[in-house]
């Protein structure tokens, strides 16, 4: 025990040994049998014990891959399925995107919970997690201190439905439809909702990616809403454009059939890409992060979250 702490010591303090360290782990991640939840794992135990030696390139890196790795998933997608899967999952995306910001602001309340923290709380609930917070942040001007709580608690949660929800659908028997559109409601990030749809199986994966994607695009109505409910007028929406790529790599591998014969290979590049944006995200979730949330917002997000996810998964199951 007392070589291993002198060994994790000297890895701290050593900034060659950590990025070689954490090269390494990105590389493993290149190979199939790291599966996404075990290389989320994998950045969060190596961001805790040795430290992250690129830390201040994670957030850009994360958002940027995963952006590339959503877009590539597109070109394994059929437009017919998608748009489909899209219209069943319409009116779920808008009940559930009300009843989670209303009861969120509910909850804020009756925990005292700074306005805009739970507002960012339960719009990154309600949409796609860190993409909507960090829209949302500059329509109502939040503190850095704000911003960070909120993503503190959404990834928290997020990086643990990554490992729970595969195991309640298998333990539910639930459809790989059915199991798509709960991952695209109640999971919050993109990352985890590709994620954990995508060990679930591949029809399950299409209908979480298009319900999810489709979801995102709320984030437009929801912050001009905002901006009036905060009274900042002035704030500019940030629009995912990344979206609009994925539907035209759609639209390729639907008629194109040149673009057909090389989606797979595509598909497999972007399904590694996901991997090691897993592993990104896991190693942003550091000791200061997890200490920085604190006990009432982080009760807010568990609350919300079980909330949705338990009346998301009673509608699918009983009102289809």
């Amino acid at each position: 025990m007392k070589n291993i702490v002198i060994a994790q010591n000297f890895i701290k303090n050593n900034s060659t040994a950590q990025q070689a360290i954490f090269v390494l782990l990105i590389l493993l991640c290149l190979f199939p049998i790291v599966s996404p939840p075990i290389a989320l794992l994998l950045g969060l135990v190596v961001a805790n014990l040795f430290g992250h030696p690129f830390l201040h390139l994670n957030h850009r890196a994360t958002n940027i891959l995963l952006q590339v790795s959503v877009v590539g998933l597109g070109f394994g997608m059929n437009i017919d399925s998608a748009v489909a899967a899209g219209k069943e999952g319409f009116l779920f995306t808008v009940g559930s995107i009300v009843i989670t910001i209303v009861f969120g602001a509910l909850l804020g309340k009756w925990f005292g919970i700074q306005k805009k923290t739970s507002h960012l709380i339960s719009c990154g609930t309600a949409i796609c997690g860190g993409s909507a917070i960090a829209a949302i942040a500059p329509v109502i001007k939040s503190d850095e201190k704000q911003t960070s709580v909120a993503l503190g608690v959404i990834f928290i949660l997020n990086s643990i439905a990554l490992f729970v929800f595969p195991v309640i659908g298998h333990w539910l028997q639930m459809s790989q439809n059915d199991f798509g559109l709960w991952c695209a409601i109640a999971i919050h990030d993109t990352s985890s909702v590709v994620g954990a749809a995508s060990k679930y199986g591949t029809e399950a994966l299409q209908v979480a990616t298009t319900v999810k994607l489709a979801r995102a695009l709320w984030i437009i109505p929801v912050a001009l809403i905002t901006a009036i409910v905060f009274k900042n007028k002035s704030s500019k929406v940030k629009i995912p454009y990344f979206i609009g790529l994925f539907i035209l790599a759609m639209v390729c591998n639907s008629y194109f059939s040149p673009v057909a014969k090389v989606a797979p290979y595509l598909v497999s590049i972007s399904k590694i890409g996901l991997t090691v944006t897993l592993f990104l995200i896991g190693a942003g979730l550091n000791s200061s992060v997890l200490k920085s949330v604190g006990l009432k917002p982080l009760l807010q997000g568990i609350l919300l979250w079980i909330g949705i996810a338990g009346l998301a998964l009673a509608s699918i199951i009983y009102l289809k």
